[in-house]
């Protein structure tokens, strides 16, 4: 948790069942700005213990955004959202 960011890791209790893709063996930077120029970046717990998912909400604003993982190497590493204006 950051003092801008709630993040909270959901375990489905699943393990992972696909390879990794090898393009992405150090993960992911997920950008979820739509191009604003205005962003927060997020940095989250890497590699995730299996797949679920974080759900990421800001203290400030109440923005929502939930990211999937999969336990594996090319597991998200942090996600950038659109400000909205701090």
């Amino acid at each position: 948790m950051t003092n801008r960011h709630f993040v909270q890791w959901i375990d489905s209790g699943v393990e992972p069942r696909s390879p990794p893709d090898p393009r992405y063996p150090d993960g992911v930077n997920v950008d979820m700005s739509r191009g604003r120029s205005q962003t927060c970046v997020v940095v989250l717990r890497y590699p995730a213990r299996r797949c679920g998912r974080y759900e990421i909400v800001c203290n400030t604003c109440g923005l929502t955004a939930v990211v999937t993982t999969a336990g594996r190497p090319d597991d998200p590493r942090s996600v950038t959202l659109a400000c909205k204006g701090h």
